[in-house]
């Protein structure tokens, strides 16, 4: 996850990047592949004022594809 994150330049100023990177752990061990919106709905818990969202959703999306690249998906 954390090099995801790295790779998508998803970290500001690292206030909430631990919660955005737990919770986004979590998602992808329950649901391995899942879409944008669910990302979305599931990190909206999270707060970022430094805007980095769009980057955070695609560090996401990115962890999951490496995931299943790794055969670490369930």
């Amino acid at each position: 996850m954390q090099e995801a994150f790295i790779a998508r330049g998803a970290f500001q100023c690292g206030f909430c990047t631990p919660g955005f990177v737990l919770m986004a752990r979590q998602l992808l061990d329950e649901k391995p592949d899942p879409t944008e919106d669910e990302i979305r709905h599931y990190l909206s818990g999270n707060l970022c004022r430094c805007a980095a969202y769009p980057e955070i959703i695609e560090a996401v999306k990115l962890a999951a594809r490496m995931r299943k690249e790794r055969g670490l998906s369930r």
